[in-house]
């Protein structure tokens, strides 16, 4: 793992990569068009994980306030990469992201990698009974 880097440098995303990445094989956004990838990652706060090659690898964005709430969102790992810890990379440069602003609460959705996010120090929602939610999107599927 130690190979692998990140950049928090919007500028070093290979937004084609990330692009066909989240718009054609991400489950929860399969279809997702480049205009709205663009502006979510435009309006977040992105990191890209790279190759010694510098090929990047995988991503992840972070949606926040930089106050009070940090969400964890379109975090994927190329398949060819899987299986290095680069998910628990990137689950941990969350948290540091978020402890670096003070933020005390990060949050993410996830249908099947719960134990990697729990080794970055994740579990359930606590009292999910508060929260509620508007989603409007076509089933996963």
């Amino acid at each position: 793992m130690s190979d692998y880097w990140l950049s928090e440098d919007p500028n070093d995303l290979d937004m084609d990569r990330v692009v066909r990445w989240i718009s054609t094989d991400a489950y929860w956004a399969k279809g997702r068009t480049r205009d709205v990838i663009e502006r979510s990652f435009a309006n977040s706060f992105p990191v890209g994980l790279y190759a010694p090659d510098r090929e990047q690898v995988a991503v992840a964005r972070i949606v926040s306030d930089r106050a009070t709430f940090v969400w964890l969102c379109d975090v994927y790992v190329d398949p060819d990469h899987r299986g290095h810890g680069l998910g628990i990379m990137l689950a941990n440069w969350t948290v540091e992201w978020a402890e670096r602003h003070g933020v005390k609460r990060v949050v993410l959705a996830t249908l099947d990698a719960h134990g990697v996010y729990a080794k970055a120090g994740f579990g359930p929602v606590g009292h999910p009974e508060r929260w509620m939610e508007i989603d409007t999107r076509p089933p996963f599927g």
